[in-house]
């Protein structure tokens, strides 16, 4: 299979380009810079260069791909969220989406027949800041927040691929336990520091991901014909803040003693402290009633392999 690749140097997108290499397929990486196409190595690779929120020859590699996996998009966690950066995050985000959905539907099919498919990325912040205790699957309706507001707009922008036939799959992503970047190592720095505790009351709940299973349900999305809609790439067992910090202080052998008030949040983070301070109780069940399997799915197992490289019990 030939896979076009948005987002291919992130933080996901690096493992999902090395795991289609490794299994043969043939990956069409983009970059806005030349330099990093060679990233990857010697291999299977044909990389494309451009911004994906601009037209470019790079839509015609896309368009001779049989699927592609889009990833791209503006880091929300990297800055203060002012009026003008949630105007890039949501721009990168949707302006993308729309332009290969919009070249996708324009040939929709691969020279075999069968549908093309986009797995385009999306968040569990659909459903809103802080859900409470309600277990939100697939099928509950969006949140009204701004991060809800630009999930929703991303995955509406897929809508020109889905209409024409492609196959669409939306990945909504809990928090990814990836000791390379992400959220993790920022979280895990004050219990490094001995400093850590509770987020607020640390009752919200949070819903995580081990990288290998984010990389497993990329792959099982790509993969499998009758998959397609929003699915929650999240661990069946979420766990609340308060639980997630006394797992993490323990395989770090750090205490868990300074809760971060959430006003404090406020003032350093500004819009972007309701989306940390509240959370997501998000299972998977799309993904599971397909017939996929997560490796990990107690929070303590993977953090100990993210932090130590425990193996899983036998």
């Amino acid at each position: 299979m030939r896979v076009f690749v948005t987002g291919s140097t992130g933080l996901i997108g690096r493992r999902v380009v090395q795991a289609l290499l490794a299994r043969g397929d043939v990956v069409v990486p983009l970059s806005r810079n030349p330099l990093t196409t060679g990233h990857f190595g010697p291999g299977a690779c044909e990389p494309a260069v451009g911004d994906p929120t601009v037209a470019g020859p790079w839509l015609d590699q896309l368009a001779a791909c049989d699927a592609v996996v889009h990833l791209a998009g503006e880091p929300i966690a990297d800055k203060r969220w002012s009026d003008e950066f949630l105007k890039l995050v949501r721009s990168s985000r949707v302006d993308s989406t729309r332009l290969i959905a919009e070249t996708l539907a324009r040939n929709p099919r691969r020279t075999d027949g069968t549908p093309k498919v986009l797995v385009s990325g999306s968040g569990v912040g659909i459903y809103g800041a802080n859900t409470g205790d309600i277990v939100m699957t697939e099928s509950c309706p969006p949140g009204s927040d701004v991060l809800a507001d630009i999930c929703r707009g991303w995955e509406a922008a897929a809508d020109p691929a889905r209409a024409a036939g492609v196959r669409v799959c939306h990945t909504r992503t809990g928090l990814v336990l990836d000791p390379a970047g992400g959220a993790l190592p920022r979280m895990a720095l004050p219990f490094k520091m001995f400093v850590g505790g509770r987020i607020g009351s640390g009752k919200q709940w949070v819903s995580w991901v081990h990288h290998a299973d984010m990389t497993g349900l990329l792959l099982f999305a790509l993969d499998t014909p009758g998959f397609s809609g929003p699915f929650n790439a999240a661990a069946p067992t979420p766990v609340t803040n308060a639980e997630f910090s006394r797992v993490l202080a323990k395989v770090l052998g750090r205490p868990n003693l300074f809760p971060a008030p959430v006003f404090a949040l406020r003032v350093l983070l500004g819009k972007m402290a309701e989306v940390v301070a509240g959370g997501q109780r998000a299972t998977p069940q799309a993904a599971t009633a397909a017939g996929y399997r997560f490796r990990f799915t107690e929070v303590e197992a993977a953090l100990r392999e993210v932090f130590n490289g425990e193996p899983l019990a036998a």
